[in-house]
């Protein structure tokens, strides 16, 4: 093993004194192209082109020396000192830190970021973060190869964003582009870069802020009464804060997840998904139930995506959801959104049968289901008689190859 590891971030300043010592002293140096043309890299030092991190940890492991490595901006933050730390590689490092490709990419903005969420996109990555980027206001997107600025704009598609695209930060052709998201795409970009989604509703207020990312903010708690919203969740047994707890329970909707809330009525379970951090398509054919759906959104600071149509029909052009609510439609509405291959789908009925007929449905399509009776009764506590009973069929899927 190596008788030293020393990472060092690079930022494109100067190297501080304990970096140049640390490289001065090394017999083999691994980094990018950029890292190993340094004036400060050992001209009799081993180099190794960092593409592979594994076989490169393998490389150090294996050597009998002073091993440094390079990395752009901080190598703690979504870098390599992670992987070299594994338990297949057992390397202890040490670190010298530098500004993180982020934090450049929010200071050439001009912008703070204590709000902002972030993520990594690589190809099996790329649609949840795009999915990130639908749900919240502001978003640092760390790209790949094949999972750039473009990629995201075409997955963004009908979603207007403005994207800040920062590309080789601290080189000499570092560049900072500004423009809709409808325009990346046509646009070819340099990597590496970073990418700062900024839209969807006014910036988040953070005065008094103490923890970075979203914060909690607004009421506490989720499935709310109906006098929580703008104009009252009213509607169908569907609307009850009841079945809605159970089906936000089964969906379970979180941050990278897309949601698809079909017959979203007063727009309350999209609201609530979101809440949770998660992307929210609402479906209705209803012109009143979507304006319902985006002042509710509104009123709680949260960003959803409505869309009017019937299905199973507008169903077809919209993109892979993760879990499903569906509000009705029945056994058409059932079967289409099952094609579409959702991890999860939650659905009602009011009688046996048609919780049968929606049961052999899903089962048939390949999911494992669950149904539930659920009774709920309200009551008036000034003189604790009943006030609204809701009886209701909850069916609950899981896909088939997911199920325990």
């Amino acid at each position: 093993m190596a008788d030293r590891v020393t990472v060092i971030g690079w930022d494109g300043s100067p190297l501080t004194t304990v970096a140049t010592a640390a490289l001065s002293a090394a017999t083999l140096v691994a980094g990018a192209a950029h890292h190993l043309a340094l004036p400060e890299v050992p001209a009799a030092a081993e180099r190794i082109r960092l593409g592979s991190i594994d076989l490169a940890a393998r490389r150090i492991a294996g050597h009998r020396g002073t091993a440094v490595v390079l990395a752009d901006g901080d190598p703690g933050f979504f870098g390599v000192v992670r992987n070299l730390r594994a338990p297949e590689h057992g390397l202890e490092v040490e670190v010298v830190p530098a500004v993180s490709a982020v934090a450049t990419a929010f200071a050439r903005a001009g912008m703070p970021w204590e709000d902002a969420q972030i993520v990594v996109a690589h190809p099996r990555t790329l649609r949840r973060a795009v999915n990130v980027c639908r749900a919240h206001h502001k978003v640092a997107v760390l790209t790949s190869p094949g999972a750039g600025p473009a990629e995201l704009a075409l997955l963004l598609d009908g979603v207007h964003r403005t994207f800040v695209i920062c590309e080789e930060l601290g080189t000499a052709r570092e560049q900072v582009t500004v423009l809709t998201s409808d325009k990346a795409a046509d646009h070819v970009w340099r990597d590496p870069n970073v990418v700062i989604v900024i839209g969807g509703g006014p910036e988040q207020q953070t005065t008094g802020a103490w923890v970075s990312g979203r914060h909690p903010h607004g009421v506490r708690g989720w499935a709310l009464p109906s006098d929580a919203y703008p104009d009252g969740a009213t509607g169908p047994e569907g609307e009850s804060p009841g079945l809605r707890a159970a089906q936000l329970a089964r969906l379970g909707p979180r941050t990278g997840d897309l949601v698809w809330d079909i017959g979203s009525g007063s727009g309350a379970l999209s609201v609530e998904a979101a809440r949770f951090g998660a992307a929210v398509l609402a479906v209705d054919s209803d012109p009143d139930a979507c304006a319902r759906t985006a002042a509710a959104a509104r009123a709680f600071g949260v960003q959803l995506q409505v869309v009017q149509g019937r299905a199973p029909h507008v169903l077809e052009r919209l993109p892979e959801p993760d879990v499903v609510r569906i509000g009705g439609g029945g056994v058409p509405v059932v079967t289409a959104v099952a094609d579409r291959r959702p991890e999860r789908i939650v659905t009602h009925a009011s009688t046996r049968d048609e919780a049968e007929a929606l049961g052999a449905a899903l089962t048939g399509n390949g999911y494992t289901v669950e149904c539930a009776l659920l009774q709920s009764v309200e009551l008036d506590t000034s003189a604790w008689v009943e006030r609204e009973r809701s009886v209701v069929f909850l069916l609950s899927a899981v896909r088939s190859d997911l199920a325990p």
